[in-house]
């Protein structure tokens, strides 16, 4: 604890260091993300099957904000789970096996690899599991307004990339921190990482439901009612 109120006493006192790697690895990890959405919507074959879009077929409303909101919470709350058990694995179970003799620290060193395993097996089904869905629906909405996979990417790129940066915020501060071995930051980073998405994810849902509509309806041939 007296790590994590260190942490947030430096950064509060100097915070665009640390908050501009957190942004610089939250929006990669985005990119990437969105290109394999890209990919994967290309690919797919559409469902084929005219899909609910508030804005579009029927007005948009704060349920509609708030439906994105609980969805996006739940992957920020497995990213945010993520950084915590980095922070259990590379800087608690640690302090804890010096204190212990015998079983008890066999049973705590072992613990440490098996936690960053599960960190990094949690961080690659949350980005295959989004990829693959979001590509999914992202072709099938192709087809439903007659663009091109890109095209729809190009309409949903404002509001997705503050969507999955601050989604990816607790990732990108598991990286920073395991690149540089200061996984004693991680609980701290993952209270920042949480405060700062919050407001971001909001924001991106208000557009998604307001905005996003009506790109769609600039991009596609159809006369959409």
């Amino acid at each position: 604890m007296r790590d994590t109120r260190t942490a947030l006493e430096r950064w509060n006192a100097e915070p665009w260091p640390v908050v501009g790697a957190w942004f610089a690895g939250g929006l990669a990890v985005s990119l990437l993300l969105l290109l394999a959405v890209w990919i994967v919507a290309s690919l797919s074959t559409p469902e084929f099957t005219t899909l609910s879009i508030a804005g579009l077929s029927e007005p948009g409303t704060a349920m509609d904000i708030g439906r994105i909101l609980a969805a996006n919470s739940l992957v920020l709350a497995l990213h945010a789970t993520a950084c915590v058990a980095g922070f259990i694995a590379g800087s608690s179970l640690p302090l804890s096996a010096e204190k212990r003799t015998g079983f008890s620290r066999w049973l705590h060193e072992v613990a440490r690899p098996v936690a960053m395993a599960w960190v990094g097996l949690v961080t690659v089904f949350s980005l295959v599991t989004q990829a693959y869905a979001l590509g999914l629906t992202g072709s099938t909405l192709a087809w439903q307004f007659d663009i091109s996979a890109g095209e729809l990417v190009l309409t949903a790129l404002p509001h997705a990339l503050v969507e999955l940066t601050a989604l990816f915020l607790p990732l990108a501060a598991w990286l920073i921190a395991s690149r540089r071995d200061e996984w004693h930051n991680l609980l701290a980073a993952t209270f920042a990482t949480i405060a700062i998405a919050i407001p971001m994810m909001v924001a991106a849902a208000t557009w998604e439901v307001y905005v996003w509509p009506l790109l769609i309806e600039a991009a596609s041939p159809l006369v959409l009612a």
